[in-house]
């Protein structure tokens, strides 16, 4: 009764989390410059996007749980390495200002003093 339970609920949901993450991994590959994959020293953007897109076709056809949890370890890489790296190269890493909340955009803002 539990495993049927287990079986029922909670695996099709691991599914439909590995698809989406997938998903996601797939599409950021597919937006991100070809030339970010050779400055961040990474595999080519065509490597990556034929990885996922067969973690995408596994996941939403097969659900073979072997192939699954191999593409669920491709999008965990893409996501903890790879993705960091291009957005360094590209220039769209996290923007750190120093000021307050009350500075204008061009410089602080002291009320008319």
């Amino acid at each position: 009764m539990l495993m049927q339970g287990f079986d029922n609920g909670v695996l099709p949901l691991l599914g439909y989390a590995m698809l989406a993450l997938a998903v996601v991994a797939f599409v950021l590959a597919l937006i991100a410059r070809e030339d970010a994959y050779r400055a961040a020293d990474k595999q080519t953007k065509t490597f990556w996007l034929v990885i996922l897109g067969v973690t995408v076709l596994v996941d939403f056809f097969l659900g073979m749980l072997f192939l699954q949890i191999a593409g669920l370890v491709a999008s965990i890489v893409f996501f903890v390495d790879v993705r960091p790296a291009l957005k360094q190269v590209s220039g769209g890493g996290p923007r750190r200002r120093g000021g307050s909340s009350s500075d204008g955009p061009y410089g602080p803002y002291n009320g008319g003093r």
